[in-house]
């Protein structure tokens, strides 16, 4: 038997904190919880990121629930993934269970059931607050990427977009985007032959193509006007309570890249948008990721570069990123080793593959002298972890086996009538139901194709005009690689990271 008294003082010493804080429960010692021996996270270190992971069933889910509410509770708004549409129960109070009063006894800290605010968000035709960006702000890496392209096609996209920078084109939807595509290998192919080098017809229509496939899964219902504002993500209600921002992803579980172009999308404007605050007594925004690996699969090594920039610059504007996925591995080292606070739920070990993850699991955690990782992290129950955060210093605590506390709302989904009861209490509904059409790129070509055809029916056709010299004092790919645009697809925040 471990020391007891000498594993009390060790933990009372590592999570002692002066500031604000958030109980995740209590230490467990040989399987047992040692009640009062509460594992704190402090509010000034959840701008340092986090990571929740473990396997299926044996957890995950409720710790991000635990976290949402009480950074709800003291004032800090949340986002939230809702993949299986389970997290609406935040919105209604816990009916209480007498195994969450015995839990709540071993671990020495009273249950009290509540509810908070919630605002639910849509990508798709879900009832709740749309969310849209317009072409031009998502870019030409994003837009890219969501539509599978190469890099011969990719650069094309690049052109189009360099093309409407200079033109002054607003590219607001998918409409506008397709219009300018055809418009470059039609009316306008002499044109983009002199300035940005031939654009081949069969790129162009593998993209229309593409374009089209995003269409029918329903993309056409995110790009446009108007846009979500994210400063919308940052209010409290009446009582003070930071508003829990749930996003309803179930009925696009199929559309993976649309939810992770989208999430980067997101986190560029992010930063783009909040200003700088520093080290602060606590965040003013936390966002939690579920299914993260999801953002790293298939991406890039320029695309992976750019998000562990964000991550690490991102907490300066006073944003805390929290991943949640089943394995460690699934983030990138570079991203693992920014992650401040880490909840660790059971991993199963069924193959040698699994047996090795483990170890490589277990390797990123404190030493300690009262667990072996590698023991723990497959005999651990529903509802424990093993944590480990930072304290107001920014050092490493003690590792700790846990007994989570229990989620102060309903552990379930929200029935019809309770969620059309949230959506129709929302002030942002109506701010983000109108659909604004403004003339855009589409209606500007087409009035320039327009004069166009009605001036060539007056004029004689004129013969091949000046030498085709402008079109090489610069290399297409050199102008386009140097442009605005490159720079501003790349997530949009490059140009500020390169300085």
């Amino acid at each position: 038997m471990k020391n007891r008294d000498t594993f009390i003082k060790t933990i009372e010493d590592g999570y002692a904190t002066k500031g604000d804080f958030i109980i995740m429960g209590a230490a467990m010692l040989d399987g047992e919880t040692v009640k009062d021996a509460f594992v704190k996270v402090p509010l000034k270190t959840l701008n340092r990121h986090g990571l929740i992971a473990g396997a299926t069933g044996t957890g995950k889910t409720k710790t991000l629930q635990i976290l949402a509410e009480n950074l709800s509770e003291k004032g800090i708004p949340v986002l939230l993934m809702d993949l299986k549409g389970d997290l609406g129960g935040i919105a209604r109070p816990s009916p209480g269970h007498p195994k969450i009063e015995e839990r709540h006894a071993k671990i020495g800290l009273p249950f009290e059931a509540k509810s908070f605010p919630v605002e639910i968000l849509s990508l798709s035709h879900q009832d709740g607050v749309k969310l849209r960006a317009t072409v031009s702000e998502f870019g030409p890496v994003l837009l890219s990427r969501i539509l599978d392209l190469s890099d011969t096609q990719e650069g094309i996209v690049s052109v189009i977009f360099k093309y409407c920078d200079d033109n002054k084109l607003p590219l607001l939807d998918l409409k506008d985007f397709k219009k300018v595509l055809q418009y470059a290998t039609g009316e306008g192919k002499a044109q983009f032959k002199e300035s940005y080098g031939r654009i081949s017809t069969s790129s162009t229509g593998t993209i229309l193509r593409k374009v089209i496939e995003l269409e029918q899964q329903g993309a056409e219902l995110f790009f446009g006007e108007r846009s979500f504002e994210v400063t919308d993500l940052i209010r409290v209600d009446e009582n003070g309570k930071g508003y829990v921002n749930i996003i309803r992803l179930t009925d696009i579980q199929d559309r993976p890249k649309m939810f992770s172009t989208f999430m980067l999308s997101l986190l560029a404007e992010i930063y783009s948008t909040f200003p700088e605050q520093g080290d602060s007594d606590q965040p003013k925004l936390v966002l939690f990721i579920d299914e993260a690996h999801l953002i790293f699969n298939e991406a890039s090594k320029a695309l992976l570069n750019q998000i562990e920039s964000i991550v690490k610059l991102i907490r300066s504007k006073g944003i805390g990123l929290y991943f949640v996925t089943q394995n460690p591995t699934d983030i990138p080292d570079a991203v693992l080793s920014q992650l401040g606070l880490k909840v660790q739920h059971a991993l199963r070990a069924f193959t040698a593959k699994d047996r090795k993850a483990i170890k490589l699991t277990a390797e990123n955690y404190p030493l300690s002298d009262y667990y072996d990782t590698t023991e723990v992290l497959t005999s651990l129950g529903i509802g424990e972890a093993l944590i480990s955060a930072l304290d107001e210093k920014g050092r490493p605590t003690p590792l700790a086996a846990t007994m989570l506390r229990a989620p102060m709302s309903r552990m379930d989904i929200l029935t019809d009538e309770e969620l059309r009861t949230v959506i129709n209490k929302s002030q942002l509904v109506p701010k983000y139901t109108e659909i604004i059409d403004r003339v855009s790129a589409y209606e500007m070509l087409n009035q320039k194709i327009d004069v166009a055809h009605a001036q060539a029916e007056k004029d004689p056709p004129r013969t091949k005009s000046r030498a085709r010299r402008a079109s090489t004092r610069m290399n297409p790919i050199v102008k386009v690689l140097t442009s605005a645009t490159f720079i501003r697809g790349a997530l949009g925040i490059l140009n500020k990271m390169m300085r």
